[in-house]
């Protein structure tokens, strides 16, 4: 896998919107305002893409508007991260506007940047690991950076600091801490803490002992299941077959998955179909192992670990649960393609090489 370096302080990086474009929209400004502040204090300075603020009905209308934000990020020598803005669900649209693009293909490959964000993002993570870039399934600006909260959340803090940091391993911790999803998202929500949870489960071990070693490849399973089916957009399926969006069964042989749901919080049954899609395409039958996010609120916590248990009993996969990434607050990041060590036993998860290129750091 190609790493980009990691960020320092006075770095520019892009604010994207590659598939909702909230982040243009009026009501949305002070959050604008505050994830930029954030990025500031951080020591960095945001450089908005030219049509990240262009809304919700244009960047629908304008894939292509979104893909070129993304060339744009690459392509430009200054940029040196691309966070994105939020997820959404029709990201997929942006395929043939990137992949069927030598120079976009050419930049990546030869200027490797850090790319951070999740939820729909899975999709261009997947399109990125496709042409070899390290990618990291973490924080995006509108639901971390522009916490309305006085401070970042701590443990999402550590997330960003990261970013900055290239030890040589990483353990990949669980929060003492997680948060509530918000329902005020106003400018009067500002300064406003979110309601917390002492966390008491710490990671679960569902199935499985010992050390299983493989490297990480995932996302929001609504976003990989719609690569599969999906009835809002029919063209998803076709699109990602023709452009190998989803990798193919023998790909995911020496993976650790790592599996979230989204904000929609699907039902048992729903979260068991789309388990049975990913099994009949081939994909938790080839795994190592497999870890979930906390669900948001926690909602249906105890339902998905036994369709977990239910769907995968002819596989025996190890199956580690509640990590924080994903829908949940707080968020980790978890790098795409790199090594890493899943401990059943020790109930541990540790990336076992540097999440990027150039000197390791202490």
């Amino acid at each position: 896998m190609l790493k980009p370096y990691p960020l320092t302080v006075g770095d520019n990086v892009a604010i994207v919107s590659l598939s909702s474009g909230v982040l243009g929209e009026d009501f949305a400004a002070h959050e604008l305002t505050r994830g930029q502040q954030r990025l500031q204090e951080l020591g960095l300075t945001s450089v908005t893409m030219p049509n990240a603020l262009k809304g919700l009905d244009y960047l629908e209308a304008h894939p292509e508007a979104r893909a070129a934000d993304l060339k744009t990020a690459f392509t430009d020598p200054q940029i040196k991260g691309i966070i994105c803005a939020i997820g959404g669900i029709d990201t997929y649209r942006l395929a043939p506007y990137l992949l069927d693009d030598p120079e976009f293909i050419a930049a990546v490959q030869a200027h490797p940047k850090l790319f951070t964000g999740f939820s729909d993002t899975t999709v261009d993570h997947l399109m990125l690991y496709r042409l070899g870039l390290t990618t990291y399934y973490g924080p995006n600006l509108l639901n971390d950076l522009a916490e309305l909260g006085p401070d970042l959340l701590p443990y999402t803090r550590q997330t960003l600091t990261h970013y900055f940091q290239n030890p040589a391993t990483t353990a990949i911790t669980s929060s003492p801490v997680w948060y509530e999803e918000r329902t005020d998202f106003s400018p009067a929500a500002l300064d406003t803490p979110r309601r917390s949870h002492p966390e008491t489960r710490g990671y679960e071990v569902l199935r499985g002992t010992g050390r299983v070693t493989g490297r990480l490849l995932g996302g929001c399973i609504d976003s990989l299941n719609s690569l599969l089916t999906d009835t809002r957009y029919p063209d998803e399926p076709k699109i990602a077959q023709k452009y190998d969006l989803l990798p193919a069964p023998e790909t995911w042989r020496d993976k650790i998955l790592f599996l979230e749901t989204s904000e929609e919080q699907p039902t048992p049954a729903a979260y068991q179909t789309m388990l049975q899609n990913l099994k009949h395409a081939g994909i938790l039958g080839n795994v190592r192992a497999i870890i979930t996010g906390k669900p948001q609120n926690e909602r249906y916590y105890y339902d998905y670990c036994q369709a977990l248990l239910t769907t995968t009993s002819d596989l025996n996969t190890p199956i580690m649960t509640n990590f924080n990434f994903g829908h949940a607050y707080p968020r980790t990041a978890l790098p795409y393609g790199l090594s890493a060590e899943l401990d059943c036993t020790a109930k541990t998860l540790t990336v076992t090489e540097p999440f990027f290129a150039g000197a390791v750091t202490k």
